[in-house]
């Protein structure tokens, strides 16, 4: 099997961070004879994009993206070639496999040996400190790539690679059992909406929280939550979660929202023994929190941040076994800067999927 490769390609480019992106026709394609024993080249099918894209765009997190900068991390696409001298490749040419937030890891260090491949000392990041998915060909390593199953299709697999493996990743960790309630701010959106289905096949009970009708058919009607609340018609967030759950609160929040607020609440409607996992990533704000209700109602606060190789495999194989369904929109590369005015702005309910 061979592959004719192009020397130049479609790639929508942050040349400085704050100034928008440009979509160019004439971006380099890394060639075959140039690739590292390891790494491979993925020819794009599509790519999801992630509020953290907008976040590296924008250059307002605490530790600045590259630039110029190829943005993008949830990308499907086919093994087109693989570095000379590349020895037991857990892939091959012509396989489908996925690009996550974590392009390359070391796998050696003591983070990596724990499993917590996502704080490697070495770590790359797609979109980020690296070339992303925002391009019809991109770099990655053979031994990250994650092998896409059957049952799914490229672009549902691209939304799981990122906000579902997130989701997964912290109601796994979240120290919950079957018939908890679990809250989950943000549920309408990328994330939250495959983390209403990812705890509905753990067993729990779902409060969504968001706002607006569209949102709520979406997390009631279509994805089985078993309580809404919008946040923009309720007045105590608090009270209303106490209410649903009988009284004592929730057993668990897993907050996807990049609002403040969805923190703050967190604490005090989770009962006791109850745990926050933070996912949500707002640019600039703190998490301000009862430490004296935190230590006297005995509450876990546990950053959760993406996910390693074995969630994204757990995360997408529930997926390909069809209980969880991506709910999104296709539109082409030009339309990324339109996509990143929604994502601002809030419009957008599930997921936006690029093609090439």
């Amino acid at each position: 099997m061979s592959y004719t490769i192009p020397k130049v390609q479609r790639a929508a480019v942050v040349a400085q961070t704050g100034q928008g992106v440009q979509v160019k026709e004439d971006f380099p394609v890394k060639q075959p004879e140039d690739l590292k024993p390891g790494e491979c080249l993925i020819r794009l099918h599509c790519t999801g994009v992630c509020h953290t894209d907008l976040h590296a765009a924008l250059g307002d997190w605490p530790v600045p993206p590259k630039v110029p900068l190829v943005g993008g991390h949830e990308g499907v696409g086919e093994v087109v070639a693989i570095g000379k001298g590349t020895v037991d490749s857990p892939v091959k040419l012509g396989d489908r496999v996925g690009i996550k937030w974590i392009a390359y890891s070391c796998l050696t260090c003591e983070q990596c040996r724990k499993g917590l491949e996502q704080n490697c000392s070495s770590v790359k990041l797609s979109g980020y400190t690296t070339d992303g998915t925002f391009q019809q060909y991109v770099q990655s390593w053979v031994n990250v790539v994650t092998p896409i199953p059957e049952g799914i299709s490229s672009e549902a697999a691209a939304s799981v690679l990122c906000a579902g493996v997130t989701v997964y990743r912290a109601l796994k960790y979240s120290r919950t059992l079957p018939n908890d309630w679990v809250v989950l701010p943000g549920a309408g959106g990328g994330l939250g909406h495959l983390a209403v289905q990812y705890a509905k096949t753990m067993g729990l009970r779902v409060i969504a929280i968001d706002g607006g009708e569209e949102k709520r058919k979406l997390c009631v009607e279509k994805l089985g939550a078993d309580a809404w609340i919008d946040f923009t018609q309720t007045k105590d967030i608090v009270a209303e979660v106490k209410r649903i759950t009988g009284g004592p609160g929730a057993n668990a929040a897993v907050v996807t929202t990049a609002s403040p607020s969805g923190y703050t609440q967190a604490v005090d409607y989770l009962r006791e023994g109850g745990t926050l996992m933070a996912v949500g990533l707002p640019a600039k704000a703190e998490l301000n929190a009862s430490i004296f209700f935190t230590v006297f109602k005995s509450i876990t606060i546990c950053g959760s941040y993406v996910g390693n190789r074995q969630d994204a495999v757990e995360a997408v194989n529930i997926a390909a076994s069809g209980k969880v369904q991506v709910y999104y929109a296709s539109k082409p590369l030009q339309e990324l800067e339109g996509v990143y005015d929604d994502l601002g702005k809030g419009k957008i309910a599930g997921r936006i999927v690029l093609t090439m």
